[in-house]
């Protein structure tokens, strides 16, 4: 894959996410949650302060072919229970992965 393709690829990420903060608080404006440019170091997602606000997250996306993650995530025990998945590297916080639908649910 090219690397403009794989820009493409997140800046599709970003901006989706982007879509569904802005539709899940309908009192934000598209100048309050901005997709950043690719390449441009800090959070994937500006905020304004009223956007901090109510979407307190630093937010980084990747948008990669594959992740180990998935194989992982995918397992099911309880077919009727909302996949939740915890990974903890050596020496690293765990961390708690969700679908992003999920996510914007419990806001």
């Amino acid at each position: 894959m090219k690397p403009r393709s794989k820009k493409n690829k997140g800046k599709r990420l970003q901006n989706l996410l982007r879509d569904k903060v802005l539709a899940k608080f309908p009192r934000l404006t598209d100048r309050d949650v901005k997709s950043t440019t690719m390449g441009e170091s800090g959070s994937d997602l500006v905020l304004s302060q009223a956007a901090f606000e109510i979407f307190p997250y630093d937010v980084e996306c990747k948008s990669l072919a594959r992740f180990a993650i998935y194989k992982h995530y995918e397992q099911r025990g309880n077919p009727n229970g909302e996949r939740l998945l915890v990974i903890k590297g050596n020496h690293k916080e765990p961390l708690v992965i969700v679908s992003l639908e999920h996510f914007m649910e419990l806001l």
